[in-house]
């Protein structure tokens, strides 16, 4: 049975064409980023020449050291960049979390994610 199926609901998992999987892709994004640091996240972000917005995740051990930990940041930031993705500009995000960022509130980290979009669509828009 499909996860639709046993829960009612269709899939909103993100598809593989919007998230970076291979080692270059983040390469790429390392070595010449544009930043976007709140609390509790650092985006890293740079033009893509496609035509979506896509996301990479990196949340370390150092920053996270329980896997239950690492992966609610994760988690959080899928969701947060699936409901923003459609106003976002045409770029690669490397999302790494930010030291504290275990200790804070979902809902907090949730609001720190919209202010880092809100920031990467405001530098997409000055750079056109």
């Amino acid at each position: 049975m499909s996860p639709a199926e046993t829960t009612g609901r269709p899939n909103q998992g993100l598809d593989r064409a919007l998230k970076l999987t291979q080692p270059r892709e983040f390469r790429r994004v390392f070595a010449e980023p544009s930043r976007a640091a709140k609390p509790g996240y650092v985006l890293l972000y740079r033009p893509n020449g496609l035509e979506t917005a896509r996301l990479g995740l990196a949340i370390s051990k150092k920053c996270a050291r329980r896997a239950v930990d690492r992966n609610r940041l994760k988690r959080i930031a899928r969701e947060s960049f699936r409901r923003n993705r459609e106003r976002l500009p045409c770029v690669d995000i490397v999302v790494l979390c930010a030291r504290g960022a275990t200790t804070m509130p979902s809902r907090r980290l949730f609001d720190t994610l919209e202010q880092a979009w809100a920031t990467i669509r405001k530098s997409a828009c000055a750079d056109s």
